[in-house]
C-alpha cells in the first residue's frame, strides 16, 4: 500500500488547490466559495522518488450543522485516521481563527506526524500573520503559495521526510485495474450503491440532489482482480446545469466516463426511465465503454410493479442502442443484489476484451453472407470480401467491400448482429467500419 498523506484545514485555506499541484492536475474542483469539497479525492503523487497518495478533505468547521456538515466532518476524520502525514494548511493573509485551533486540537489527538503549511504567501515582501501561526503548537510553518507553486518542493521535502519507510517491491506492477464508473441522474442513488459495495461510508450520502460533485476513485478487489470504482456527480441534461461548480462537476463526470472501461448506468425504479437516462447511456456507448444497467430503489416499487419480463422490455425499448445489455434489479438500501454488481461489471469487461481470431471472423462471415446475401443496390451487386478485428479497446471490426456505398445500414447492422449471436458481446457497443478493398492501411 502506498503511504498517505491528507491535506486538512479550516474551509477555503486552498486545500484543493494545493492537491491539484502536488497529483499534477485540475482534479480537485477550485472555487472562491467555501466549503466546496465534500467528498475525500485520492490522487497519486511522486517526490523525490518515492510515490504516495495526496487526499484532498473537506474544511473543518465544527462550528457547521446539517446533514451534509455532519457527513463531510465524518468523511474528513477518516481521511485523517488513514494517512500517515498530515499537511495542516491554514491562510496566512487571515492570521490564527478559532477554527484553526479547534482543526490543531483535533490534529494533536491524532497523533499523527502534522506539518503546518501557510498558504497564500504569494508576496515575499508582506508576510502576512505568519508569526501568529507558532502559536498553533506544530512549529515553524513552511509558507508556501499553491497556486504558484512557490516553496511547494520545500514542503514536499518534509513530507518525504516524515513518510514511513518504503518497503522493497520485487518488480513494478503494471496498472491492471479495471475502471468501473458509476453514472446516472442526480440523486438516482449512486452514492449509496458505492457504499453499499464497499460496506463502509466512502462517498458522502445524503438525501439532497447533487451531494456529489468530484469522482471518487476507490479500488477493491474482486476475486483476486483489481477493481477501481469511480462514483461521480449526477449529469444533468444541458441547459439544466447552474453553470460554475455544477458545470464542473457534470465535465468531471464525463471525463471520469473517459478512463471506464464498464459503466454502471444508475435509474431510479420509482421514476422509470427517462430521457436523460438514455442520453447518459449515449454518452457511454458513443465513448465505446461497456454498459450494466442497474435499476436501483427496487425496493420502492410496488410488488405488482416488480415485473422483469415488462422491465426487460422497457429497457429494451429505451436502450435499443445496446443490445443484450445486462439488467440488475437493485436495492442499495435493502441490499439487494449489490453482490451481483461487480461481478456483472467484470463479465461486460471481459467481454469488451474479447479478441476474435481472424479465420473464425471470415468463418463467422461467410456464413452470415450464405444465410442472407446483402441486396442489390443501384444495379450493382455489393461485395464483402473479409473482414478482420481491430485493435482498438472497443472490439471494432472492420470489412473490407468492393464499395462501401452499395450497402445499406440495415445490412451494416445485420452483420453487427451475427456477431453478436455468435460471440455475446452483452453490453458492449460494437464499432462496424466498412472499407474499399485496398485501403486495409
Amino acid at each position: 500500500m502506498l503511504p498517505v498523506v491528507a491535506i486538512v484545514g479550516r474551509p477555503n485555506v486552498g486545500k484543493s488547490t494545493l492537491y491539484n499541484r502536488l497529483v499534477g492536475g485540475r482534479l480537485a474542483i477550485v472555487d472562491a466559495q467555501a466549503g466546496l469539497t465534500r467528498d475525500r479525492l485520492y490522487g497519486r503523487a511522486d517526490w523525490g522518488g518515492r510515490e504516495f497518495l495526496v487526499v484532498d478533505t473537506a474544511g473543518l468547521d465544527r462550528q457547521a450543522r446539517g446533514e451534509i456538515e455532519e457527513n463531510t466532518r465524518r468523511g474528513t476524520m477518516t481521511a485523517i485516521e488513514e494517512a500517515d502525514v498530515l499537511v495542516f494548511l491554514v491562510d496566512v493573509r487571515a492570521g490564527v481563527t478559532a477554527v484553526d485551533h479547534e482543526v490543531a486540537e483535533l490534529l494533536r489527538k491524532g497523533k499523527k506526524p502534522v506539518l503546518l503549511s501557510a498558504n497564500k504567501a504569494e508576496s515575499q515582501r508582506d508576510p502576512g500573520y505568519l508569526h501568529e501561526l507558532f502559536e498553533l503548537g506544530f512549529g515553524e510553518p513552511v509558507a508556501i503559495s499553491a497556486q504558484q507553486g512557490t516553496n511547494v518542493g520545500d514542503l514536499l521535502d518534509l513530507v518525504i521526510e516524515r513518510l514511513p519507510a518504503a518497503e522493497p517491491e520485487a518488480a513494478e506492477e503494471e496498472d491492471l485495474a479495471t475502471s468501473v464508473t458509476i453514472l446516472g441522474r442526480p440523486n438516482v442513488g449512486k452514492s449509496s450503491l458505492l457504499n453499499a459495495i464497499l460496506g463502509d461510508e466512502r462517498s458522502m450520502v445524503a438525501a439532497i440532489p447533487g451531494t456529489t460533485r468530484d469522482p471518487v476513485d476507490t479500488e477493491v478487489d474482486l476475486e483476486g482482480r483489481r477493481v477501481r470504482l469511480v462514483d461521480t456527480a449526477g449529469i444533468r441534461r444541458k441547459g439544466v446545469t447552474k453553470g460554475g461548480i455544477e458545470h464542473y462537476s457534470v465535465l468531471r463526470g464525463l471525463k471520469a466516463l473517459e478512463r471506464a472501461d464498464v459503466v454502471l448506468l444508475v435509474i431510479d425504479a420509482s421514476e422509470g426511465v427517462l430521457l436523460q437516462d438514455q442520453h447518459i447511456a449515449g454518452y457511454a456507448a458513443d465513448a465505446g465503454k461497456g454498459v450494466v444497467i442497474v435499476v436501483n430503489k427496487w425496493d420502492l416499487l410496488e410488488p405488482e410493479e416488480r415485473d422483469d419480463k415488462a422491465w426487460r422490455q422497457k429497457i429494451d425499448r429505451s436502450f435499443q442502442f445496446l443490445p443484450g445489455a445486462p439488467v440488475v434489479y437493485a436495492s442499495a438500501k435493502s441490499g439487494r443484489r449489490v453482490e451481483d454488481l461487480l461481478p456483472t461489471a467484470m463479465a461486460v469487461a471481459d467481454a469488451r476484451k474479447r479478441r476474435i481470431p481472424t479465420g473464425e471472423m471470415n468463418r463467422l462471415l461467410r456464413d452470415a453472407l450464405a444465410s442472407h446475401p446483402p441486396p442489390m443496390h443501384r444495379g450493382k451487386q455489393p461485395k464483402v470480401m473479409y473482414a478482420a478485428q481491430g485493435k482498438e479497446r472497443t472490439p471494432t471490426f472492420v470489412f473490407f467491400v468492393n464499395d462501401p456505398d452499395l450497402l445499406h445500414f440495415s445490412y451494416k447492422r445485420y452483420l453487427e448482429n451475427r456477431i453478436r449471436e455468435v460471440y455475446g458481446f452483452a453490453g458492449v457497443p460494437l464499432r462496424t467500419v466498412f472499407r474499399r478493398r485496398g485501403e486495409e492501411k
